[in-house]
């Protein structure tokens, strides 16, 4: 596998000027530094889908950017394009074709970006920042999922200046995952929705919170038969809960687990928690990501119900994480998330995106070939 992992041109240590090694707290583990990353805090990754030949990676950020990069298999990365919005971006996602990217702002516009022009139309309209963005293909119809802070979830079909369909939500949306046939998106104020996808989206339930703080990443996992099945979900109290939709024993197979906290389970000194910033699914072995505004990121059986590693902490907190469709390649984020305030923002400091070989520490621990 020539991609990631082997130690050739990187991972094997930084050098300081002096020649003596240095303790790089920006790249603790030493992964690939993705070439001229955004100027502002990186909101948001996607890789493109398995339609696609190559690894192409998309990241939007609060420089009002979205920024395209080829992943080549030696590591390299090669910008290859950008668009602007008028706000921060807040959420991207890919066409299943890979022939298209669309991005959701604050500037309450969602526009489509034509990779092959290198043109972009506006094709969704809120009345507040957009949140997310997801694309959705059904047997019967392809449309683009839209989120906002407005309260409302909007369906376009990308032709028209007025959406396919407009559901209203009880409070504004936080964040969303689409695995057709099933959304689910979770709001302010703890809400989280359910919907069916199937002929046309529908409610399908309304789902008492499993935790009890602000809700911040949602994603969506699959069963044996690559059906969804169910959805993780990250609150900013360190904490995630795995809920399925129709468990055999709901008290047994849903749970929530603690994670990006400081000192362990040590009582005499008080914990540090830190928020769940973004959780991503392996594609292929099911087992899960997290990454957190404690700068670390860990990956995890859910099934198994253990953590199988926690990285090195990062000098800055991770605000987004992907995996690329053949799960070889795992991207993170490293930028500030204002958790703490405006009096720890330092303008001086550089946001990266990390690349690192994602095919063998997600493996489940205990598979039975």
């Amino acid at each position: 596998m020539s991609l990631f992992g082997t130690n050739t041109a990187f991972g094997s240590g930084g050098t300081g000027v002096f020649g003596s090694t240095t303790t790089d707290s920006h790249n603790p583990m030493k992964d690939v530094e993705v070439t001229s990353p955004p100027d502002d805090s990186i909101s948001c990754l996607a890789f493109s889908p398995p339609t696609m030949p190559g690894n192409f990676l998309i990241g939007g950020s609060w420089a009002n950017d979205v920024r395209c990069w080829e992943v080549q298999d030696n590591g390299q990365t090669v910008p290859k394009a950008q668009q602007m919005h008028t706000g921060p971006v807040l959420d991207v996602c890919w066409s299943d074709d890979g022939s298209k990217v669309f991005t959701a702002s604050c500037d309450k516009t969602a526009k489509m970006w034509d990779l092959n022009s290198n043109q972009t139309i506006q094709i969704a309209q809120h009345e507040g920042p957009i949140r997310t963005i997801h694309w959705i293909k059904a047997p019967n119809y392809s449309c683009v999922m839209t989120g906002s802070w407005d309260k409302t979830l909007k369906f376009w079909d990308t032709r028209s200046p007025n959406p396919m369909m407009s559901l209203q939500m009880p409070e504004r949306c936080y964040c969303a995952d689409v695995v057709y046939p099933m959304a689910v998106v979770a709001t302010a104020e703890r809400g989280l929705i359910v919907y069916q996808l199937e002929n046309q989206p529908s409610e399908f339930r309304r789902i008492e919170s499993p935790l009890k703080h602000q809700h911040r990443c949602v994603a969506i996992f699959k069963d044996k038969q690559s059906k969804p099945t169910g959805f993780a979900l990250g609150s900013i109290e360190g904490r995630v809960a795995i809920h399925y939709i129709n468990p055999p024993n709901p008290a047994k197979d849903n749970f929530t687990f603690k994670c990006h906290r400081s000192n362990g389970t040590n009582t005499a000194t008080p914990q540090d928690i830190y928020a769940v910033n973004a959780i991503s699914f392996h594609p292929v072995h099911g087992t899960l990501a997290t990454v957190g505004s404690d700068g670390r990121f860990s990956f995890w059986d859910k099934d198994a119900r253990t953590k199988l590693k926690t990285s090195e902490q990062l000098d800055q907190p991770i605000t987004a994480c992907c995996f690329n469709s053949n799960g070889n390649i795992f991207a993170y984020a490293s930028s500030y998330d204002w958790s703490k305030g405006h009096e720890y923002y330092n303008p001086q400091k550089k946001n990266y995106i990390f690349l690192r070989n994602a095919a063998e520490e997600l493996k489940p621990r205990n598979k039975k070939w």
